[in-house]
């Protein structure tokens, strides 16, 4: 194990011996750090914090942090981060509240950016980008290989569906549709298909061809999202879409904020 004599490592943290604690870190006593974990210098682990293996944590990250909520009276709840993410400097992630289930979560395989700030409560999904900047409030949800831009506010509660990519600084207070491309231009719209991002993950034509039908008709087409939703189904029941598609009709039919058109 490579801990700088610099660092404060409390009694009781459980640091692997493949990790490597750099310069002024200070690691809490009921922090758990897995195997070929890096903390780069100045980092901070707070709280009951459980850290997978393999993840790179630069200067002046902040995890495990108690939450920014007038409700939190001490109780000890949880940040529980996966393996493999960068996670970059000034970070800031706080740990659950009670009256939000108690622990907030990251998964594993995501870069976040610096200055990113992750809220009590909220739960982010594998292979996520997170920009510079970006600020999630509590209780916010991020599916799966999402990318949230750099300078975009996301309001409590909102739940960004997976695959979604969110332009640089676009303010988010309803739910993000899955496989949209969704960013401001005065006023918030999904432009349509998140196409180059969903090639990357490897959709094919037929898929991305499903997608872009039911698209069209949620976005261009004069039915209100209603009788879009049904229009839909009614594709999917004939057999025309499939699992990505009932995905979509499934997000929107549960999005109780409302969606981004």
């Amino acid at each position: 194990m490579s801990i700088h004599p610099t660092a404060i490592v409390a009694a009781g943290a459980q640091i692997a011996a493949s990790c490597t604690v750099g310069p002024y870190c200070t690691v809490g006593p009921d922090v758990v750090l897995g195997e070929e974990c890096e903390l780069v210098s100045h980092v901070v682990l707070d709280g009951h914090l459980t850290i997978g293996r393999g993840n790179r944590i630069f200067s002046f990250a902040c995890l495990g942090i108690s939450p920014q909520d007038l409700k939190y009276a001490g109780e000890p709840t949880r940040l529980e981060i996966g393996d493999g993410n960068t996670i970059r400097e000034y970070v800031t992630i706080s740990r659950g509240t009670k009256g939000g289930g108690g622990v907030t979560t990251v998964g594993s395989e995501c870069l976040i950016m610096a200055y990113t700030h992750i809220g009590h409560d909220s739960q982010i999904g594998n292979g996520c980008i997170l920009a510079n900047s970006a600020t999630l409030a509590g209780h916010v949800t991020v599916e799966d290989y999402a990318v949230v831009g750099a300078l975009c506010p996301v309001h409590q509660f909102c739940r960004i569906g997976r695959y979604a990519y969110i332009g640089g600084g676009t303010t988010i207070t309803q739910n993000v549709l899955p496989y949209s491309l969704t960013s401001i231009e005065r006023n918030n719209h999904a432009y349509g298909l998140n196409k180059v991002g969903l090639e990357r993950r490897g959709f094919t034509p037929q898929q991305l061809r499903e997608l872009r039908a039911a698209y069209r008709t949620l976005l261009a087409s004069k039915l209100n999202t209603t009788d879009a939703l049904a229009s839909i189904r009614e594709t999917i029941a004939s057999g025309g879409a499939g699992e990505h598609v009932v995905y979509l009709a499934d997000f929107i039919a549960n999005s109780e904020r409302g969606i981004i058109k």
